[in-house]
């Protein structure tokens, strides 16, 4: 069984015993991002992404990175682009992005690493992206009828109350959930510790009075009746006392979400465009929800502004739905700022599925 955190081996494919096969040379690949501090998630994305490329370029009889030209790579452009998925629906321009990009990245290394001479893809071009908004947000209303959904008479429902409330409050991305330790939350400052958020970048969020209160009910009444064995510090815990895998965060979230009857889609990412659009709707700057959800930067002509903790903290209270808006604590960022941050989420729900 592979360890936590390493994907299970999958059937090679073309001549797995040729060590210049485009499949081996995925694998070297592979180990190098690891070597070179990749988050696995990375690595997982690309592993698939270029699987698809290989498995491809294989029916056409090239097993080879030097059998790959730019007109080869323009071909399977095209097969992106006139590929129809089970529903009929053709692939989005993010998700031919998101396929293409892993192979420039793959050959980009073959070339620097001389396996081959030249890089075939290092003029490609990429598809177009759209500036797309997020499908689904939900309303104040909406929100509150999802945290309301879970059974608080319950233990699970109080730990699921709490999970959901954490994720409107902070906007956490799925895996930051998962990963919150015991230690990383400050009641009294009332402050979140993110720890190797995306990009294994730390950074401290403000978190809601009514997200702590359950969080801290959860914390005494239910997780030490789950913890179990070995204790990591791990805060949310399953029936098993382990930490969440992605699958069953996303399946358990998005079973309350339908439950709710909204009418909505989504899963923990619903509540990262929610939160991030009804703060922007009170009036936030678009600095501070930028802070929060740990984007470096909103577009290639845009710079991050660092902002103090503290600074954020009243931005959070004075704007995050149910609370009062102070006068003059923020600005109201304008609309072109807006569709880029939640475009921005949007294509990170696209990454997150994979």
């Amino acid at each position: 069984m592979p360890k936590k955190g390493q994907t299970k081996a999958k059937t090679p494919i073309g001549d797995a015993a040729d060590p210049d096969s485009l499949w081996n040379h995925l694998q070297r690949f592979s180990q190098w991002q690891r070597e070179k501090n990749y988050s696995e998630a990375t690595v997982e994305n690309r592993q698939d992404a270029l699987g698809r490329f290989i498995g491809w370029a294989y029916e056409r009889g090239l097993t080879r990175p030097q059998e790959i030209t730019k007109p080869i790579l323009e071909r399977y452009q095209r097969h992106l682009f006139l590929y129809r998925k089970k529903d009929g629906q053709p692939l989005s321009s993010r998700s031919q992005h998101a396929r293409t990009t892993p192979v420039r990245a793959f050959f980009k290394w073959l070339t620097r690493h001389n396996h081959i001479l030249y890089n075939p893809a290092s003029e490609l071009e990429m598809p177009r992206m759209e500036r797309r908004l997020p499908r689904h947000v939900l309303t104040i209303g909406e929100a509150e009828a999802v945290l309301a959904t879970p059974d608080i008479s319950t233990p699970i429902g109080i730990r699921d109350r709490a999970i959901i409330e954490t994720l409107y409050s902070t906007g956490i991305r799925r895996m930051e959930l998962i990963g919150l330790h015991l230690f990383d939350l400050d009641a009294e400052r009332g402050v979140v510790m993110v720890r190797q958020g995306k990009g294994k970048k730390d950074r401290m969020i403000p978190i809601g009075a009514r997200a702590l209160a359950w969080i801290a009910k959860y914390r005494d009444d239910v997780r030490p009746e789950l913890a179990c064995g070995a204790d990591d510090g791990t805060l949310f815990l399953t029936t098993l006392g382990e930490p969440f895998e992605r699958n069953r965060m996303t399946q358990l979230v998005r079973g309350y979400v339908d439950a709710a009857g909204t009418g909505k889609a989504g899963s923990c990412h619903l509540f990262r465009h929610t939160m991030a659009t009804l703060m922007l709707e009170n009036g936030a700057d678009i600095r501070f929800i930028q802070a929060m959800l740990g984007h470096a930067e909103l577009s290639t002509t845009q710079i991050y502004t660092q902002v103090s903790i503290r600074k954020l903290k009243d931005i959070h209270t004075a704007t995050h739905p149910g609370k009062p808006i102070v006068a003059g604590a923020a600005r109201q960022a304008d609309d072109d700022e807006q569709d880029i941050l939640l475009a921005a989420l949007d294509h990170e729900a696209v990454e997150d599925d994979g």
